[in-house]
């Protein structure tokens, strides 16, 4: 629409290429049906798309393609041209829990969880809102407590995309010593994710509640540098940039399936 194809590099229009044609031939032809359903396969979609180098792409290391941004918005964009709910799936799975490993987590973590992240063999989710905080996480009431070695989580989270399909939940909880992040694996006794259905807005879209019930970790669970709101800040900034090619593209798809109507339509 807008003839920018020449300040992108070769490498950044043959991934869009890529991720276009994925889209065309895998996600257009089901969504409709996925709409209606309120769900996606979302554990064969992970694996496609870690197929094709998608999740966590512009990180280093550890499986991840380390793209550019550029190259990185290009695929939000071609992924919400098919559906808002498969871009949120792979910012969700990159730019907010593999980042938060990425940036925040230990070395153990990282190897732990990063590269079966990267391949689309692990699922990750992002417990940061809560039902009574959402634009004010600070107010948060999800609490970590010390219990010799270990912590302790209490409390709930609302609205997390893959939650239901998780195998990790990075959960962002009050501790003594400030705001903290957790690495948890959704096995975990004590965790649950009930999935959130009849929504309109994302509706394919895998949506939970996490609900952490004397969910006991062992120390090295906890991110060991990061406090306060600065870790699910960066992380949210992180995915926000994807999020706002992504907008772009499902307003592109607008524009296109508006004119291929209206040269269609007789009156």
């Amino acid at each position: 629409l807008f003839d920018i194809d020449h300040l992108l590099s070769e490498e950044e229009r043959a991934l869009r290429d890529v991720v276009r044609d994925y889209v065309e031939t895998r996600i257009k032809p089901q969504v409709a049906d996925w709409f209606e359903a309120g769900e996606i396969p979302a554990r064969e979609l992970a694996l496609e798309l870690g197929e094709r180098g998608v999740l966590g792409m512009h990180l280093e290391g550890y499986g991840c393609q380390g793209t550019s941004a550029v190259a990185y918005g290009l695929a939000c964009l071609e992924l919400e041209a098919g559906d808002s709910g498969i871009r949120s799936l792979v910012s969700v799975q990159g730019s907010l829990a593999m980042y938060a490993i990425h940036a925040f987590g230990s070395e153990a973590q990282k190897q732990r969880w990063l590269p079966g992240m990267a391949a689309g063999e692990k699922i990750g989710c992002f417990g940061l809102t809560e039902p009574d905080f959402g634009s004010d996480p600070s107010g948060m009431r999800t609490s970590a407590k010390r219990d010799g070695d270990d912590w302790v989580l209490n409390g709930t989270k609302m609205w997390i995309t893959n939650g239901s399909v998780a195998d990790v939940a990075v959960v962002w909880a009050q501790t003594d010593d400030g705001i903290r992040g957790f690495v948890v694996p959704t096995e975990t006794p004590g965790f649950s994710a009930p999935p959130i259905k009849s929504k309109l807005s994302l509706r394919a879209s895998v949506t939970s509640e996490l609900v952490l019930e004397n969910v006991r970790l062992p120390a090295d669970s906890v991110f060991p540098e990061v406090r306060g709101l600065k870790g699910p800040l960066s992380a949210l900034s992180e995915a926000r940039f994807g999020i706002v090619w992504g907008v772009v593209g499902a307003a592109r798809d607008c524009v296109e399936t508006a004119i291929a109507y209206a040269r269609d339509r007789e009156q």
